[in-house]
């Protein structure tokens, strides 16, 4: 092991002494209560399988069948979870074929950032996470199950069902997953395009044909935002079926690893092979999901969502550890926006299988975690196969397919991670530079103060902004607004750095995992309505990005930034962020959450 990443493990693991030693105390004693029909009452099981064919009813409730939880993210909205239509009747024959049963418990609200992107339902987003999380807790809480399935991909659906799972830790479970999309559009072309009609050089037209040639069909969309980021982390956390992230929705491996899902989520039943999810999601489990992330220039989501994910385990984890794996774990994959390929050509090149491989043989994960499969972390560097129509995994070629889309360790794209954690008089922030010119990792140049993403679009097209300065864009942190991605902001941004200017972005609110070349401090801690640095900064203030150093500052006297007072945001933007489109319903959530570094959690 990579002594910086033993490190990093033992100092979370002291830290996280006390709390994960209470939270496992909880989960043994959820694990040592007879099973539900047994110690539910007559009319509790009676309703509980009301529905279920007679024959079922005695294998359940007299043989004491397994009975497996089955919670879903469906929704036709989403590309990515529309396929997840037909999977209960999957799983439900396959269960029957194993002598087991399987009902859906519950499903859980997903929506589609893509949809939302730049629109009010952007600021229920993050605070959908918290929502899914209740929401697998409320189907999880009929306990009458003895192992869950989990249907889910995307940004904020991941991160949720684990955070309920993890409240049921006595249970294990397995994710199952649907896949991305066929190649379309290019990613590169699609934000070509994008940035084509920012500059009103093409028109709704143009622009909605290219959109629609990007993302046409069932399955995740293709580039490595924090979906696919999702589905990376689940393969090195050992919680698919090995090798199960990327494979087509219509692939008729697909099938197979459903099916599969179900025959191991029932295998973890048995005596010698009983992995509940709380034991298993331990601070190896986390350590290996940070290395993946790092290794792969993943979303940077996920230093909000993994803080909240170890939290529901008891174990705590902090932007200092996710820094200081970055200095060592290489970057081992250029996938888009960090490169040009899709996650399909990943895929074709070795995918999850290739990158967890070379993690281990170097040094970079926990070999010895805890996986849903017997054989552990080295099952999840093996690329799963039909042969004469069964499951099969196949060792990877030792060599890249194609070392423009994944390298081995010994000849990394970077020695380090793509994330960095930046510290100064404005805060705490993180910036993600896997994809951002190395000459425009320092930035320094005034500031041009926003409130809003609107109010910079329309400085944008008005000809305001033609050059150098640092976008400083306040009031989106969770409090204020739910922290909504401002992916708005990237073609502009884009533009005028294409045209030669020096620019940068520093918020509070998020950026995720499709932030670009451009230059972004975000996350920043503590956020302006809560009194952060942030809202001491005027227009005209230089400041300094600096992701060489990890700083991040605002170049004024010291005395004067002392006497500051921090700007309030406008009445008129607090009232609009509070009312219409249901954000009235979230009210609560936005007073009660946590910081971006605290996970934005919204249950402690």
């Amino acid at each position: 092991m990579h002594p910086t990443v033993l490190q990093v493990t033992e100092r979370i693991r002291a830290r996280s002494a006390a709390t994960r030693r209470a939270y496992l105390q909880r989960v043994e004693q959820a694990a040592n209560r007879p099973r539900g029909a047994d110690r539910m009452g007559c009319a509790n099981v009676a309703h509980a399988f009301a529905a279920l064919p007679d024959a079922m009813k005695v294998k359940v409730v007299a043989e004491r069948a397994p009975n497996l939880a089955i919670v879903t993210a469906y929704n036709d909205v989403l590309s990515a979870h529309q396929p997840y239509e037909g999977y209960p009747a999957l799983i439900r024959d396959e269960a029957r074929r194993q002598g087991a049963s399987a009902q859906v418990a519950g499903g859980v609200p997903a929506m589609c950032d893509g949809v939302t992107q730049g629109l009010p339902g952007m600021e229920l987003s993050l605070f959908s996470r918290d929502t899914i999380a209740m929401s697998t807790a409320i189907a999880l809480t009929h306990d009458t199950f003895d192992a869950a399935l989990l249907l889910g991909i995307c940004d904020k659906i991941v991160p949720g069902l684990l955070i309920g799972a993890l409240h049921f830790g006595h249970l294990p479970c397995v994710f199952v997953p649907a896949g991305p999309m066929s190649s379309g559009l290019s990613n590169s072309e699609k934000a070509r395009v994008r940035e084509q009609y920012a500059q009103g050089l093409v028109g709704r037209d143009e622009l909605l044909a290219a959109e629609s040639r990007a993302y046409h069909g069932p399955g995740t969309c293709t580039f490595y935002g924090t979906a696919n980021s999702n589905q990376m982390l689940m393969e090195a956390m050992g919680l698919h079926v090995p090798g199960a992230a990327f494979v087509h929705p219509h692939d008729g491996l697909r099938e197979a690893l459903t099916r599969e899902a179900v025959r191991t989520a029932l295998a973890n039943l048995k005596e010698r092979r009983y992995t509940p999810i709380g034991v298993m999601v331990d601070e190896r489990a986390i350590v290996n999901a940070m290395v993946a992330l790092l290794a792969t220039g993943g979303s940077t989501n996920h230093l909000i969502h993994w803080v909240a994910v170890a939290r529901a385990a008891g174990i705590l984890i902090d932007w200092n550890d996710f820094s200081d794996l970055s200095a060592v774990v290489p970057l081992l994959t250029r996938v888009y926006p960090n490169g040009s390929a899709d996650v399909n050509r990943f895929q074709a090149c070795g995918g999850p299988g290739f990158v967890i491989r070379e993690l281990l043989d170097g040094g970079y994960m926990h070999e010895d975690a805890l996986t849903v499969t017997p054989g552990g972390m080295r099952d999840y560097a093996r690329i799963p196969a039909l042969q004469d129509g069964r499951l099969t995994w196949a060792e990877l070629p030792r060599d890249s397919v194609d070392d423009s889309v994944v390298r081995p360790a010994s000849a990394p794209f970077s020695p380090s991670g793509g994330l960095r954690l930046l510290q100064g008089n404005l805060g705490r922030a993180v910036i993600k530079v896997s994809a951002v010119p190395e000459d425009r990792h320092v930035i320094e140049a005034p500031a041009i103060v926003f409130d809003s993403q609107d109010a910079l679009q329309r400085a944008f097209a008005a000809g305001e902004l033609e050059r150098d300065f640092v976008a400083v864009v306040r009031f989106q942190g969770p409090r204020a607004n739910g922290m909504p991605e401002l992916h708005k902001l990237t073609p502009p941004l884009a533009v005028l750095q294409g045209k030669g200017f020096r620019v940068a972005l520093v918020t509070d609110g998020r950026m995720s995992g499709a932030s670009g070349k451009v230059p972004a401090a975000i996350h920043v801690s503590p956020e302006a309505l809560a009194g952060g640095p942030l809202a001491k900064v005027r227009s005209g203030d230089r400041i300094r990005l600096d992701a060489v150093a990890g700083t991040l500052d605002a170049l004024v006297d010291a005395a004067e930034w002392a006497r500051r007072e921090p700007a309030v945001m406008p009445q008129e933007l607090a009232e609009a962020h509070a009312y219409q489109l249901g954000r009235e319903l979230f009210a609560g959530m936005r007073r009660n959450v946590r910081s971006a570094e605290e996970g934005a959690c919204t249950w402690l």
